[in-house]
């Protein structure tokens, strides 16, 4: 009988949501249209010619307006080389965000850890990064850059980890404070050195909030367009963003259709790692962002 009326309180409770809900479902729903719909005008303008992409941008194609893969193959076969900018993007992604993460969370353990007035002065540093304009900068970085020969993208990581230590510290060390001191304890009263117990027990730990910087961290870097341009030598090395831009000629000459297949073959891989990866996002920006 008890477990009946359990059953029937939970019940009424469903029924009597209050209305502000349904509003509240109804106007996100509508949002998330405005926010989605730009990207599906991209995708089916990726097929239209440029006539009318400039005469008729949301109009769905149809046999008149249609070049099939045309803008496909004039954007990856083009001579400023697509293909060889797609490479450079993706190798500067994955060496960035694989050197923020290692140095950042290992960096974040030890400030966390080894209380001193150095840490709390190079934590407050990295925190302090986050907050100064890259317009302040931009230009010593890049006299700094080529001095340094950091202008490839083998070595750009390296400036991609001063800029992106900041988020990721903050979210890291966050989250190793609300971390249990007695399990490392544990840890090394078995015979593990800090760095196996970080490495075998506080990264495995650290998962949701390791996946939730490193989307942040490849969706920055994937489309940043202002650092390469600055710091890369153009003429060897382009990004993906470099070489759409390079689609708008002189004189006003827009090649739309090649810069729509260009934007949809850049936004896919951002858009599955997101889909596939997102149930770890809030769940790490809110463990790396509240303590206890």
């Amino acid at each position: 009988m008890e477990s009946t009326k359990k059953m029937k309180t939970a019940d009424e409770i469903k029924v009597k949501r209050p209305v502000s809900d349904y509003i509240y479902t109804i106007v996100f729903a509508i949002i998330s249209i405005f926010w989605v719909y730009p990207l599906v005008m991209v995708l089916y303008n990726s097929f239209k010619s440029k006539k009318f992409i400039a005469l008729e941008p949301f109009a769905l194609p149809n046999a008149e307006s249609t070049v099939q893969w045309q803008n496909y193959d004039q954007a990856v076969n083009t001579k400023m080389d697509f293909m060889s900018a797609l490479w450079n993007s993706v190798v500067i992604t994955v060496l960035s965000v694989a050197l923020i993460l290692l140095c950042t969370s290992m960096c974040a353990y030890f400030v966390v850890r080894v209380k001193t007035w150095y840490t709390t002065v190079f934590y407050y540093l990295c925190l302090f990064s986050m907050i100064v304009p890259f317009q302040m900068i931009m230009f010593p970085l890049s006299k700094v850059t080529d001095t340094l020969q950091l202008n490839t993208p083998g070595r750009i990581p390296l400036v991609y980890l001063g800029f992106g230590a900041g988020t990721a510290m903050f979210m890291f060390s966050n989250f190793l404070k609300s971390l249990p001191l007695e399990i490392e304890e544990a840890a090394m009263i078995d015979g593990c050195g800090p760095i196996k117990t970080f490495f075998s027990i506080v990264l495995p730990i650290m998962k949701p909030t390791v996946i939730s910087v490193g989307i942040l961290e490849t969706m920055w870097i994937w489309n940043d367009y202002l650092l390469p341009y600055l710091v890369l030598k153009i003429r060897m090395f382009m990004t993906v963003p470099i070489v759409i831009q390079y689609f708008q000629g002189s004189y006003g000459r827009v090649e739309w259709g090649a810069i729509m297949a260009s934007m949809v073959i850049t936004i896919t891989p951002i858009v599955i790692l997101y889909l596939f990866l997102q149930k770890y996002i809030i769940k790490g920006v809110i463990s790396g962002a509240v303590k206890g």
